[in-house]
């Protein structure tokens, strides 16, 4: 149940990965999709024919996870478009601090089509849950819905952490139902249980420790950065079962602390 390193090279989208049990790339890549928002589209110039032109772009996601742009007709990647509609979508994992080639991003290829209009009704509604103020200017008569048909993923973890991901693999996956709540929860354990996570590097991972700072934390288990006497390590450590939520991880943590102090 324990690993004492993570962070292994990955040359696909299932290699990589520890003995102990870790999300996907294609669900690591939902994700990050799922938590970006923002993200930088790269076009192919009209202007300069053969360069990309890039530029920061809102998107938002379908059940398949295509992201969906909202783009003006006087906007370059609409000309570009129009011209050839083959694009990249780089997106970085949001408020990632440290150095950035540490952070997880994803990049999505596809083409870049306009959505047809029987699909506009469904597709307003969920572009319009995560940008609310853009009903000031979406039903505007240059403005049109774009759709990314992804044709491959690329997904980096942080160091010596990446992959591709088949299309289809990521249409399937799903973002991990821990996301929205990772940064409270990395921040309560870190900041009230320290003790507590020593305990646990110790019963789960054998390693002893003098501090402990989780690092990551996910449906299936967490990362820890360990001060040792030999050192700074890594542990990925599994949670004894899969949680869906907060209070469930909770109960876990609750579960592993009380096994560790037995021993």
């Amino acid at each position: 149940m324990s690993s004492s390193s993570f962070g292994k090279h990955a040359s696909g989208a299932t290699s990589g990965q520890s003995a102990v049990p870790e999300p996907s790339f294609a669900e690591r890549a939902r994700t990050l999709m799922h938590l970006g928002r923002i993200g930088s589209l790269s076009t192919l110039s009209r202007k300069q024919p053969g360069f990309p032109f890039g530029s920061l772009m809102p998107y938002a996601l379908d059940a398949q996870g295509r992201p969906i742009f909202l783009i003006s007709t006087m906007a370059m990647h609409t000309q570009n478009l129009l011209a050839d509609p083959r694009a990249s979508l780089f997106v970085t994992e949001p408020g990632a601090s440290g150095d950035p080639l540490g952070s997880s991003r994803v990049t999505l290829i596809g083409s870049v089509s306009r959505i047809p209009e029987p699909e506009l009704a469904a597709v307003r509604t969920v572009y319009l849950t995560g940008y609310p103020d853009s009903k000031y200017w979406v039903d505007f008569d240059d403005f049109f819905f774009y759709r990314m048909d992804v044709l491959d993923v690329y997904y980096v973890g942080g160091f010596g952490v990446m992959g591709w991901v088949a299309a289809s693999d990521y249409s399937q996956a799903h973002s991990d139902p821990l996301a929205g709540d990772k940064n409270d929860i990395m921040q309560h354990m870190n900041a009230d249980h320290k003790d507590a996570l020593i305990l646990i590097a110790k019963r789960f991972a054998g390693i002893e420790a003098q501090e402990a700072t989780m690092t990551s934390v996910d449906r299936l288990g967490f990362h820890l950065r360990l001060k040792t006497q030999d050192g700074v390590k890594g542990a990925r450590i599994a949670f004894l079962r899969e949680v869906t939520n907060p209070t469930q991880a909770r109960e876990v943590f609750v579960e592993m602390v009380k096994q560790a102090r037995q021993e």
